[in-house]
């Protein structure tokens, strides 16, 4: 089940609220999670056990750990620390990564070991790091132990952000998942960040993801440049749009339900460096790593080399936590020396650059990255790299080029301002300019929501194209 269906829009999602609001108020937590199982098992049945277990596995090692710890023994709420870890990233792996080194121990000794060929239990990556970091918390004293099994429960599978994030460290609502207060003011805000992901999603995410289908769809041999560049362009507008609007609607989920959770994107298509761009895309992983992997590492506060290191092995795992395949983890490497050029080579000569130039350094590298990003194996990537520098000789362009640009040119140039904050300043423009007149802001307000649903739902009516990509992670 995805957010952006009819099934969600019109059954589960007004049951789950009714439920969640009939009820008194000590049973939410139990609403939230019962309701949770059921979004998650509606795709994959079979992994609730996998999600239990690892529930009841993170939960006891907390406990664990806190109980070590108040009894004044450190080793030991270090060893089950390590135990609670061990256990949830031996699942991870098993289920996520055991295809890719059998393949791999095949391909370099012949073995011919047979392939286990599990289904990866979705967002099995996302749920693992939220149980991880609570226990790291737990152990640090960042965060209290929860003995509530049903209020745990209710984080690891909150349905919001269960799927594909933004991944949530538990210190961060520890205190709601206690007690909060809903709002009918959060609430309606609530109702408009999910709408606005909606939009997002439907109309241009899936619109920008079906011209890139489109475009893989033919032979990558006989592909002009400026055809190959147009796709590269879809599937770039497509991954942002697709996945910070699953953001946006999670985060409005989160609010009808009291919930705050951070933010996961802030315009990452302006950025003028690599650095700026992955301090604005997928915020929560970024966060996530730089608090569990790279400051206990040591951060940048150690030596040039260790530095240099410390990157590496954060790009590294980050390139191989995105998928099982050789082209994730020569895309961490990509971004790790990208980032490690601009600190200690070109970052000074960088600034100095005009914004114009430094804006489009950045979006040229970005795009080339999600050329690596996009496709299952590395040898497609390095095929299609070919077709967008014209090894083919397939010449620049040709009429289907023509017909495909005339046919996406509105499409193009909405997506291209929609990654601006040019919306946001209109929208506050228009507030501002209207501020005394409250009447002519709802009506706008009103008007624009309910467009945006309407044109979503009539579109997804007659829609076969309308995935999460980041499920698949």
């Amino acid at each position: 089940m995805v957010f952006s269906s009819l099934l969600f829009l019109f059954r589960f999602l007004p049951a789950v609220l009714l439920c969640y609001y009939l009820v008194p108020r000590r049973a939410r937590n139990f609403v939230l999670f019962l309701f949770s199982l059921i979004f998650y098992a509606w795709g994959e049945p079979v992994y609730i056990i996998l999600m239990l277990v690892t529930i009841l596995v993170s939960y006891a090692g907390g406990i664990a750990v806190d109980a070590m710890k108040n009894c004044g023994r450190p080793k030991a709420a270090r060893n089950m620390l390590v135990v609670s870890l061990a256990v949830s990233l031996a699942l991870l792996a098993f289920f996520k990564y055991a295809d890719f080194v059998l393949g791999t121990v095949n391909t370099l000794t012949g073995a011919g070991l047979q392939l286990l060929n599990l289904s990866l239990p979705i967002g099995i990556s996302f749920y693992t790091f939220q149980t991880m970091s609570y226990t790291i918390d737990v152990y640090r004293g960042e965060a209290h132990v929860q003995k509530n099994l049903i209020s745990y429960g209710a984080y690891v599978v909150m349905f919001p952000q269960l799927i594909a994030g933004p991944i949530v460290q538990y210190k961060t609502i520890d205190a709601q998942l206690r007690g909060r207060k809903e709002t009918p003011e959060e609430f309606a805000q609530g109702i408009h960040r999910f709408l606005l992901g909606l939009g997002k999603k439907v109309l241009l995410a899936n619109n920008a993801g079906a011209l890139w289908d489109t475009i893989t769809a033919l032979t990558v041999s006989e592909m002009p440049v400026l055809t190959a560049w147009m796709g590269l362009v879809a599937y770039t507008f497509q991954i942002y749009f697709d996945f910070s609007a699953y953001s946006d609607m999670a985060i409005g989920l989160g609010l009808m339900f009291g919930f705050h959770f951070s933010e996961n994107f802030n315009y990452p298509y302006i950025s003028q460096s690599i650095t700026e761009f992955w301090r604005r895309w997928h915020i929560s992983l970024s966060t996530w790593f730089r608090d569990y992997v790279y400051i206990p590492l040591g951060g940048n506060r150690v030596s040039k080399g260790r530095h240099i290191r410390n990157l590496m092995i954060v790009w590294l795992l980050t390139g191989f936590w995105h998928g099982a395949s050789w082209n994730f983890v020569a895309w961490g490497i990509y971004y790790g020396v990208l980032l490690i050029l601009e600190k200690y080579v070109f970052g000074i000569f960088l600034e100095k650059l005009p914004k114009v130039l430094r804006h489009l350094y950045c979006v040229l590298l970005v795009m080339l990255g999600w050329n690596l990003f996009m496709f299952g194996d590395f040898t497609q990537s390095l095929t299609y790299l070919k077709a967008l520098f014209g090894v083919y000789g397939a010449g620049l362009w040709n009429t289907e080029t023509i017909y495909l640009f005339l046919n996406h040119a509105v499409l193009l140039l909405l997506l291209t301002v929609g990654c601006t904050q040019l919306p946001k300043k209109l929208g506050n423009a228009f507030t501002v300019r209207f501020a005394e007149n409250d009447v002519v802001i709802l009506t706008a307000r009103g008007l624009l929501y309910v467009g945006i649903f309407l044109l979503s739902v009539a579109w997804l009516v007659d829609a076969s194209y309308n995935p999460f990509l980041y499920f698949r992670f």
